[in-house]
Order: C-alpha cells, then structure tokens, then sequence
C-alpha cells in the first residue's frame, strides 16, 4: 500500500514537473523503428537470447520479444538494440 502511494506522488510531481516518466518512475522506455529495431532502455538484464526470442528483466516484469534472425547490438549497462525482424512484444 505505502509503494503504491509513493509511485502515485512520484506520477503527480512527474507530471507537474514534465519530467520524463521514465526516470523518475524507473520505467522501461521501448522507441521501434518499424519491426526491425527496437531499442530499451533502462532495462534490469537480459534473461534470455536466441535469435527467435529475448527476454529483458524490467521494473516492471520481463519484456519479451520474439521474431526471426534477431540479434542484441549496443549492450550497455541500462539500455539495449534489438535488430531483426520484430514479430511480437509483450510485458510479462
């Protein structure tokens, strides 16, 4: 209860402020290019990789992404590139 009122004052000083969500709520922030790059960041890891599906561990749970030939370029400490062909995305 007390985390949930405290995310609800981080929102509303978010908003008064025009701060970006992201930061002041540890949110993940997923920007496409069509379905063949997708870049996270603030992201808490990477749990899985193959070329037909990644999983990111986030704040908010896993984000999974599936397609076909997909690689991870530009891993850096919070954020991450996808290439390939995105197919699906999805918050677990």
């Amino acid at each position: 209860m007390r985390k949930r009122k405290l995310d609800e004052v981080k929102t509303t000083v978010s908003e008064m402020l025009e701060l970006p969500k992201e930061i002041t709520l540890n949110l993940p922030k997923i920007s496409m290019i069509g379905n063949i790059q997708m870049l996270v960041e603030n992201h808490k890891g990477i749990i899985e990789y193959t070329p037909q599906r990644i999983r990111l561990n986030s704040t908010i749970g896993v984000i999974r992404v599936q397609g076909v030939n997909m690689n991870l370029k530009n891993i850096a400490v919070d954020d991450i590139m996808i290439t390939g062909e995105i197919k699906l995305v999805e918050f677990l």
